[in-house]
């Protein structure tokens, strides 16, 4: 099957996150012709795509607009494409912040707290604070608030990416993150930038961000972790895979800040690292990720 099958993978995009999804398209492309695929990589640059003929399944490999927001899984279903990751309406909430933290509060994911902010607002939750839009990704347009000073400008540079912005009450603690594939919790990976916070540019910048995986943690506080964070994928609809970004206070108390449906997928990335710890090579990943979505597609009675 795999010698006559031909996988798009669709890569790049329009968002502010294009640089990231062509290195995730790119290596997801080679570990499926390693396996033995036909693959067409397919560099997206307008809000619609037609894959080249013969292609019979979609490896979506965009982050952020037109990626994980559901608009790209919509155009697959309306062409009859199997498609990789969540379905549509799950991408679309995930990518919300806002409609996402509604959904964490209704079914009791512990969530920090937040106020939704529209142009020409102020936030009135006590300092300290996170501003971030409400449709990104990859860290961009988010700054923290640690003193009323600083506010306008945190506005300013959440409102250059989308007309609604979330302020979250700031919790210090350590930075975690929990890779979800099928309905199971990889190992916990915990982020430690060398200075300063987790932000683009310590992101995306080699050698300025440690991880450790498994993160050491005792077994109940990892097993709590993991637990929140399979409740985050569940509670948004999420389906084949995510990674849920988990902050752990001083208590050890897991709070949930977002779940990514289209999480980086190079060799280096966070996902594959949990992946790797539960003994699962990159390609090995890729191809679950396959073989989980054309089961998932299947299950709604859809794409076989």
């Amino acid at each position: 099957m795999k010698e006559t099958e031909k996988i798009a993978v669709l890569k790049g995009g329009f968002s502010a996150e294009r640089e990231v999804s062509l290195r995730t398209g790119a290596a997801v492309a080679n570990a499926l012709r390693v396996l033995g695929y036909q693959v067409d990589e397919v560099d997206v640059k307008e809000p619609s795509v037609m894959l080249p003929r013969g292609c019979g399944a979609a490896f979506i490999a965009l982050h952020g607009m037109f990626g994980e927001d559901g608009q790209v899984q919509e155009e697959m279903e309306a062409q009859g494409i199997v498609y990789t990751g969540c379905g549509a309406s799950a991408s679309r909430l995930a990518f919300d912040k806002a409609d996402s933290k509604r959904a964490f509060e209704k079914a009791g994911v512990p969530s920090p707290a937040f106020q939704i902010v529209g142009r020409g607002e102020r936030p009135s939750i006590p300092c300290p604070y996170v501003v971030k839009p409400s449709r990104q990704g990859s860290s961009v347009g988010i700054s923290q608030v640690h003193s009323m000073a600083d506010m306008d400008n945190a506005l300013e540079v959440a409102f250059r990416f989308d007309d609604v912005v979330v302020a979250e009450a700031f919790v210090r603690g350590r930075e975690l993150t929990v890779g979800i594939l099928g309905d199971e919790a990889l190992p916990i990976v915990e982020i430690v930038p060398k200075q300063g916070e987790y932000n683009y540019d310590n992101k995306y910048t080699p050698g300025r961000t440690d991880y450790y995986c498994p993160a050491q943690l005792s077994a109940a506080v990892a097993a709590r972790v993991q637990e929140v964070a399979l409740a985050a994928h569940r509670a948004l609809g999420c389906e084949v895979y995510s990674r849920v970004d988990v902050l752990l206070d001083a208590d050890e108390k897991p709070w949930v800040l977002e779940v990514n449906t289209i999480p980086g997928m190079t060799e280096t990335s966070l996902l594959p690292k949990a992946a790797r710890a539960a003994g699962i090579e990159f390609g090995e990943l890729c191809e679950k990720i396959l073989e989980f979505s054309r089961q998932a597609r299947k299950n709604k009675g859809g794409l076989a």
